[in-house]
């Protein structure tokens, strides 16, 4: 179970009349219900206690008086997260744009068919490797750094992706570091030799897969409009064969059409992947395919999750990244200020050598934070830093989710806003009677 020093479990209550929703605007404290009593989330450090009816009664009588009642069991603020941004942090991840175009033609692709916006091109080799270099350079012994290909389609430049991380692997051993590699790619391009390279470095290798056949098809089509799905299936067969070093997951971006999340779920669970993962396609350049409806979304994403709780209560894998991912989470009792990396310890390359806060930021002034040839741009750094922080966000700093989300994914909410904010919640607090649940019927889950 969870650090006894940091999560104090009080008697749990039984057969309690629902707690009320807990809404954005409750900063500190969020209550929910499970079948196994009355539970609170205290905001600060993400810690989770149980409560007893004569606390939960007292807390639904005198919702200004929390923070009182709580303290007088001992729970309190710690401050885990303040006010202060990151400062200079470390690079420990870079991404590299090695292909700047695409052979789909993706009805709602961020980067504009992978070119972002520009004239499709190749990363040089010397790009590539000033990049690695420079990423391996800042890692003394038994550091970890990570370096991830996407494009683009990013097996497109097969000979600089290759290159590169042969270059990466051998500064690391030199350096007695630790390096990772991952790539995302369309599945289309992927070879039997691919395969080999890849379980050989040990990749993780994301496959992009809106559904399963027509459906996929309908949103992943070959640039001229021929159908994908299968070329892609017939390519990851020797890929799941050979996995044992590399992870193998499928990543599916919703949209209105594919809305049919436990049934896609299944099917690509049932193909042999490592973990399947949904991501709400919030920012598309042209507004084609963004999702709207996040009741329907939210709807959806719980019915996975019962599934997943079954197949984890009865013993069976279920890989269902989101709610894997998230269970852990709360398990660490995970308190941040960002959303990810973005902009900090991970920056993304374009083709050109262009440093950005990320992958989807390529090409975009927005995110722009120097270059390979000069390095990180500290003043620009430390800009976005101090104004991405969870504390200098609307509604964010206000909302009982904040140090969860991270205040959401920079590039969604600087092109859309924070359209996902209630389905944010209501996943999350699925997630948390989740985790209560998991954690009395099956508590080896968390070992």
């Amino acid at each position: 179970m969870r650090d006894p020093a940091r999560v104090i479990r009080l008697p749990v209550a039984r057969d309690l009349a629902p707690a009320p929703a807990t809404p954005p605007g409750s900063p500190d404290h969020h209550l929910f219900e499970t079948e196994h009593g009355a539970h609170l989330l205290f905001v600060d450090g993400s810690r989770i206690y149980d409560l007893d009816d004569e606390l939960r009664r007292a807390l639904d009588g005198d919702p200004g008086g929390v923070a009182a009642r709580l303290a007088a069991h001992g729970i309190t603020s710690q401050h885990y997260v303040d006010d202060a941004p990151l400062v200079d942090p470390p690079l420990r991840a870079l991404s590299l744009a090695v292909a700047q175009k695409c052979n789909l033609g993706c009805t709602y692709c961020y980067a504009d068919q992978g070119t972002f916006g520009g004239e499709a091109r190749d990363m040089s080799w010397e790009v590539a490797a000033a990049a690695v270099t420079k990423l391996v350079a800042g890692a003394g012994p038994g550091e970890r750094v990570n370096l991830a290909f996407l494009g683009g389609e990013p097996l497109a430049n097969r000979g600089v992706l290759r290159r590169a991380t042969e270059l990466g692997a051998a500064l690391a051993a030199e350096a007695g570091a630790k390096i990772g590699f991952s790539i995302t790619t369309n599945g289309t391009l992927v070879t039997d030799d691919d395969a080999a390279f890849f379980e050989r470095h040990g990749f993780a290798v994301t496959v992009s897969l809106d559904g399963v056949g027509d459906v996929h098809d309908q949103l992943r089509p070959f640039q001229g409009g021929r159908p994908s799905y299968a070329r892609i299936v017939a390519n990851l067969a020797p890929l799941i064969a050979r996995a044992s070093r590399m992870q193998v997951t499928a990543r599916v971006t919703v949209t209105p059409r594919n809305l049919d999340l436990p049934a896609t779920l299944d099917a690509l669970i049932a193909l042999g992947f490592h973990s399947v993962g949904f991501a709400p396609m919030l920012s598309s350049p042209t507004g084609r395919d963004q999702l709207d409806d996040f009741g329907a979304l939210l709807d959806a994403m719980i019915a996975c999750g019962r599934s997943f709780e079954s197949h984890v209560r009865a013993g069976r894998r279920y890989p269902f990244s989101n709610a894997m991912s998230a269970l852990a989470e709360i398990h660490r009792g995970t308190h941040r200020p960002y959303p990810c990396g973005a902009g900090a310890g991970y920056l993304g390359v374009s083709a050109e050598g262009d440093l950005f806060a990320c992958h989807r930021f390529v090409g975009d002034a927005a995110g722009a934070l120097g270059s390979v040839e000069a390095g990180v741009d500290r003043a620009r750094q430390r800009t976005w830093l101090a104004t991405r922080h969870v504390h200098t966000q609307e509604p964010c700093r206000s909302c009982w989710a904040r140090y969860l989300c991270g205040g959401g994914c920079h590039h969604e909410v600087l092109r859309r806003g924070r359209p996902a904010c209630d389905f944010i919640r209501g996943w999350l607090d699925y997630c948390l009677g989740a985790y209560v649940r998991v954690s009395a019927a099956q508590p080896e889950y968390f070992a």
